[in-house]
């Protein structure tokens, strides 16, 4: 690697915790008082990514607020019975703190949800800042919220690498100038987020700690 990195930027649905069943299912709730029998699992999989607000805007722009609600109180209440940490997650976080990398989660959704899931997978002490969806005007793959987190740490795109499982992160990290890192295990596949090109693709969490220099 070119430049040596310091600070590690991370999504976090999809990529460190795994909320996909609860995010699938907080979709399905919601769709089904709106659009009742219309929506199946496969259907809502192209919601993963996306603001709420991008993707409610779409289905119905007249109820996006209230749409928002509904699925946010579901989730909510559901939250601790169906959120896990994906393998080795919480020992690799360790590892690169102890390191001495700097370290933010950048998210699409909203800070007390993204705090809950890691106060729940116990990783929350691992990093410096949280930039979530109500801190910034424009989400990813608008760099707006890299930009920000790299702000907050006094670090720079050159020094810096942008880890997630979806599109949106690959490009907002492109878009920013730093080197990004797609996840084999996004619920997208493998394949969709390697079209993306990222810089770097991992099989397992703890691939990102030969990346960033740091011996196991």
């Amino acid at each position: 690697m070119d430049n040596k990195i310091t600070t590690l930027l991370f999504d976090l649905d999809g990529t460190l915790i795994d909320t996909n069943e609860l995010i699938i299912k907080s979709f399905l709730h919601t769709l089904e008082q709106y659009f009742p029998g219309k929506y199946q699992r496969n259907d809502v999989l192209p919601f993963l990514g996306p603001t709420l607000t991008d993707t409610f805007s779409v289905l119905n722009p007249d109820k996006v607020d209230e749409m928002c609600d509904v699925y946010r109180t579901f989730n909510k209440a559901e939250h601790d019975s169906l959120v896990t940490e994906f393998p080795g997650v919480y020992n690799t976080m360790k590892t690169l703190k102890e390191s001495g990398f700097k370290m933010a989660i950048v998210t699409s959704k909203m800070s007390d949800v993204a705090m809950m899931g890691m106060k729940l997978t116990k990783i929350d002490s691992f990093f410096d800042t949280i930039v979530a969806f109500e801190h910034i005007e424009k989400p990813k793959p608008d760099p707006e919220a890299l930009f920000k987190a790299l702000e907050e740490l006094g670090s720079t795109p050159g020094e810096s690498i942008m880890i997630g499982d979806n599109g949106s992160d690959i490009l907002a990290g492109k878009n920013a100038g730093m080197k990004t890192v797609g996840v084999s295990w996004s619920i997208k596949g493998r394949e969709f987020v390697s079209s993306f090109e990222p810089d770097y693709m991992l099989e397992h969490i703890s691939d990102i700690l030969p990346i960033v220099g740091v011996k196991q």
